[in-house]
């Protein structure tokens, strides 16, 4: 089967030169109610002895047009034909309804023209056959009837005679209207011989037995009026024909790595290759399973396969054209070879008519060579046994070498050698094509095609990651893995990852190692999302973190091969591959370093507080886009808007110098008595800074991060705290917002610290350096995370945030300029639903960037269209249009649950599909999975109309609804006079 000129040619696994092919008959799966029989008794079906048959459709064509409304019995699938191209192949009658009345094979010219259409063409026989389930059933229940269980295992085992069906003329047939029983019992398929009486006799008793089952049942054909058929032989320029798409602007490459692309010309096509240095390809040529190093000039015309480098250097000052050269793996008394084969495109391989070869008469032939009759065929053969398929032209073992090409090339130019080629030709042991076929190692050739395959796939896997190219690498990891071949693949990614001079390189490297690592796990082993500190990966994240990116490769990967004997050991390496990954995405964002910078001011006095405060932040478009390494590999773009909830600014900080040499933390509400409280006296107190789940983690690594101590310093803390400062810090964070609500809380409460923080050290940051200040902070917390949250919180109103695709890591903010009035609009129309839900931000970000990792096409479409609406949407804002930016809103979480699949909970959505009527868009905060849904409502001012619709619906939980606002002023700071209550 091919498809149109614009389509990747498919791949047909044939050698030649050949005799015989089976019919190919693909299965359609999109249909619903069918079943295809497929013709695996008899090799030939409807068709004559030699060649097989394809066919052909435009795209335009619509398959799913045919009707299958109240589908029963079968339908074939015919073509169009000239009624020429008929008289050799098999046609169908049929009636005005569509019902077929015969099936004719090789008619005469007035069965032709019975079955012709008013535009003259014919309905071919294309072997395509849909069976309804019933007719099916009754089909498949036959094969405990004898004696159509002959035809099974099951009735070879018992001993039955074998019998074999025609799809078309045993099964089909039975069903077509004008057939009659007694026509149908002693009829003979057309592939039968006329000595095979007793075969014909038996055939009755199976005929009959498809004549009970199936005769009441409908045969109908659906004619393709568009489609074409094209029935190949065994000559070799059909095979060419098929293989290349002659009107296209440039030359077909199928799975190969070809150094010099400009070489191929148009309508030519290489398969699964490694083209090393020039190899010129004329039109019409193929090349498939090659590997080749250059020069080597093959012109128009010319099939090559199964060559590799050994074989380069014989066609080296040679051109090649209308030739047919293959390589071919044989076993021959138990030892394994190659042998070679050299034929002409135009060669005739028929048994009867005058022969050829290398597209030359054998008189032709042996005069030019040297050669006679008698090196090729027995005295006693006869003439008309006498034909290339018979004729013993290639050697298969020399006694002083090795045989190769350069043994059948000579014969294209004899040279003046003293007849020296032609001696080494006739010294050979040589074999006909026809002794050779029982002797080709299929396996070994299937073999040789896979270590080719993976050869070229693996320099291109390499080309991929080193040219940070948006391609998938997960087809090839299951054809590793499934082939039994990930040692190479891992290898290959352990060279890319120790050699990559850019961490985000390495670090998608060694995403893929984890994917080969849970593609190896089948499946089994338990969840890849999960911990990775078990202390024997430890000397490997060692190497990492400081820096030693080939050192801490090769220990992963010794430590990795202790890991690879069960699944559940597999899964939890995987693991630990992607707790190596986030190391390198750390060192990638803490660039972002470099774009923080302060300046000395006056330091506040001991006991003098520092305040700082902050709005929370809605994502309007873009999220995931700002999460690394997306925000450096992709570039990212985020809308969002600082927002007070409930008129009240939730996020805050306060820190004050002390005169102890110490660091007193509090986390949780102003004075209040859930307030968590922490003293730190030493460094060891500060040494889970890293552990996001320790209490007073972010605050430590506050500290660590503003260069308020130095956590690795051998000076204790009080000395370093008494020399710096004269004194401590007290710092104390809150926030009036759930635990994981989605709007921000985490980021923005890190700026505010940080801010209140440098602040009462005597340094003031600005708002830009914060930003990046919190990417830092978060990468020395370990729980990642991109910008969007900061930015939303602490730049005022509404703004577009940027990343490029590029390190160092650099945010840059746009303030959106809205319609005058359009804020307040705005205020009156958005509402904050808190569902009740805790996100799950941590598994959903894991999965994210695996799928980014890897490359999936509808993760990286997804990704490339969040950036590119972002921009639509910010266009949006500036005309101050509400129901576009509803339907964005809306499309934004569309998007958000294609990145990550499952952030929908139940409740939520039940909630969603309630408010639809009474909102222009909706979505859920941040990463989804639970937090804050945010309304863009059609009327103003609906929250008591939204609590009474809630309230009727069952199945929500706690839930409730607050008021929001834009906020024009984002982060604030402030020094309280000494003594003044916070």
């Amino acid at each position: 089967m091919k498809l149109d000129q614009e389509t990747e040619l498919p791949l047909l696994a044939l050698s030649l030169p050949v005799c015989r092919m089976e019919i190919i008959i693909p299965v359609w799966p999109f249909l619903p109610h069918r079943t295809l029989w497929k013709n695996f008794g008899r090799k030939r079906g409807c068709h004559s002895s030699r060649g097989m048959s394809t066919w052909l459709w435009k795209p335009s064509f619509p398959f799913g047009g045919i009707s299958w409304d109240g589908f029963r019995g079968a339908r074939v699938i015919a073509l169009p034909g000239s009624s020429a191209y008929a008289r050799n192949h098999g046609i169908y009658l049929s009636d005005s309804q569509g019902f077929v009345l015969d099936i004719y094979y090789q008619g005469t010219e007035a069965e032709i023209q019975r079955c012709a259409r008013p535009d003259g063409r014919v309905p071919l026989v294309s072997g395509i056959v849909f069976f309804s389930v019933e007719t099916a059933e009754r089909l498949l229940a036959t094969h405990v009837s004898p004696p159509l269980d002959a035809c099974t295992y099951m009735g070879l085992d018992s001993g039955a005679r074998p019998v074999q069906l025609s799809l078309f003329f045993d099964i089909v047939l039975s069903m077509a209207r004008n057939v009659s029983k007694e026509d149908f019992l002693v009829g003979r398929p057309p592939e039968m011989g006329q000595g095979d009486v007793g075969v014909a006799a038996y055939l009755q008793g199976a005929r009959a037995e498809l004549w009970r089952e199936l005769r009441d049942q409908p045969l109908t054909m659906a004619y393709v009026p568009d489609g074409s058929y094209s029935y190949m032989t065994s000559l070799a320029s059909e095979l060419l024909h098929s293989l290349t798409v002659p009107s296209t602007p440039r030359a077909q490459t199928v799975h190969s790595q070809v150094e010099e692309l400009e070489l191929l010309e148009p309508g030519s096509s290489v398969v699964s290759c490694v083209l090393e240095g020039p190899v010129w390809l004329g039109p019409g040529s193929v090349l498939q399973h090659c590997h080749l190093r250059g020069p080597i000039h093959i012109s128009a015309g010319c099939f090559l396969s199964g060559l590799d480098i050994a074989q380069s250097e014989a066609l080296h000052g040679m051109e090649l054209r209308d030739l047919i050269l293959q390589g071919h793996h044989m076993r021959l008394h138990g030892s394994l070879g190659r042998v070679f084969t050299l034929t002409g495109r135009l060669d005739n391989w028929e048994r009867q008519g005058t022969g050829t070869y290398l597209n030359m008469p054998w008189s032709e032939f042996f005069q030019k060579t040297g050669i006679r009759d008698w090196d090729l065929w027995d005295p006693d053969t006869p003439p008309t046994e006498r034909c290339l398929l018979s004729a013993r032209l290639f050697p298969v073992f020399h006694p002083l070498r090795a045989v190769g090409p350069c043994d059948l090339l000579w014969m294209l130019d004899p040279k003046q050698d003293g007849g020296e080629a032609l001696r080494a030709w006739r010294a050979a042991w040589r074999l006909s094509w026809e002794q050779l076929q029982p002797c080709l190692d299929r396996g070994a050739t299937l073999a040789s095609r896979r270590d080719l395959f993976f050869h070229q796939a693996l320099h291109k896997a390499r080309h991929v990651l080193e040219a940070r190219q948006d391609l998938s690498l997960h087809p090839l990891i299951r054809a590793a893995v499934r082939e039994g071949c990930p040692g190479p693949l891992l290898t290959t990614l352990d060279q890319v990852a120790a050699g990559a001079g850019d961490p985000g390189v390495a670090a998608r490297a060694l995403a893929c190692v984890a994917d080969v690592l849970g593609c190896m796990a089948g499946g089994c082993g338990g969840l890849r999302s999960g911990p990775a500190a078990n202390p024997e990966w430890t000397r490997s994240f060692s190497y990492l973190e400081r820096g030693d990116l080939a050192g801490g490769v090769e220990a992963l990967a010794q430590e990795r091969d202790k890991w690879l004997s069960r699944p559940a050991l597999l899964v939890r390496a995987a693991r630990h591959y992607e707790g190596a990954e986030q190391i390198l995405i750390r060192q990638a964002v803490m660039s972002a370093q470099q774009f923080v910078s302060t300046e000395l001011v006056e330091l506040p006095a001991h006991g003098q507080w520092v305040v700082t405060e902050c709005p929370a932040r809605v994502d309007f478009s873009g999220g995931w886009s700002d999460t690394p390494p997306l925000a450096y590999e992709l570039g990212g773009a985020v809308l969002g808007l600082a927002v007070r909830v409930d008129g009240r600014r939730p996020i805050g900080a306060r820190a004050r110098r002390i005169p102890e040499p110490e660091l007193r933390l509090a986390l949780g509400p102003q004075p209040d008595d859930m307030t968590v409280k922490i003293v730190c006296r030493s460094l060891d107190d500060l040494q889970d800074y890293c552990q996001p789940h320790a209490p007073g983690a972010l605050l430590k690594a506050a500290f660590i991060c503003a260069g308020t101590i130095d956590v690795c310093s051998k000076i204790p803390l009080s000395e370093q705290l008494l020399r710096a400062f004269g004194g401590g810090f007290e710092l104390h964070t809150w926030s009036e917002l759930p635990h994981g609500s989605g709007l921000g809380t985490s980021s923005i409460l890190a700026g505010t610290a940080l801010a209140a923080l440098q602040r009462a050290a005597g340094r003031a940051v600005g708002t830009e350096s914060l930003i990046h200040a919190v990417l830092h902070l978060e990468q020395v917390l370990t729980t990642g995370g991109g910008w969007q949250d900061q930015v939303g919180g602490l730049m005022p109103g509404i703004k577009m945030g940027r990343s490029r695709a590029q390190l160092p890591l650099k945010v840059e903010v746009e303030e959106i300029t809205v319609p005058e009035g359009f804020v307040q609009k705005l205020n009156d129309h958005l509402l904050l639903v808190y569902t009740g839900k805790t996100r799950l931000a941590r598994n959903l970000l894991q999965d994210v960037l695996r799928s980014w990792y890897a490359r999936l096409p509808a993760v990286v479409q997804n990704a490339h269209s969040l950036v590119r609406q972002t921009e639509e949407c910010a266009e949006a804002f500036r005309q101050g249009n509400l129901p576009l930016l509803g339907q964005y809103l809306t499309s934004y979480w569309a998007q958000k649950k294609l990145m990550a699949p499952g952030c929908e909970p139940l409740a939520v959505r039940r909630m969603m599909d309630v408010l639809a009527p009474h909102v222009h868009g909706q979505s859920l905060a941040g990463a989804g999975g639970g937090g804050f849904l945010y309304l863009l409502t059609k009327e103003p001012r609906q929250k008591e109309t939204l609590e009474a619709v809630l309230a009727k619906t069952e199945g929500l939980g706690n839930y409730s609804i607050h008021l929001v606002e834009v906020d024009t002023q984002g982060l604030s700071l402030q020094l309280l006079e000494r003594g003044a209550s916070t």
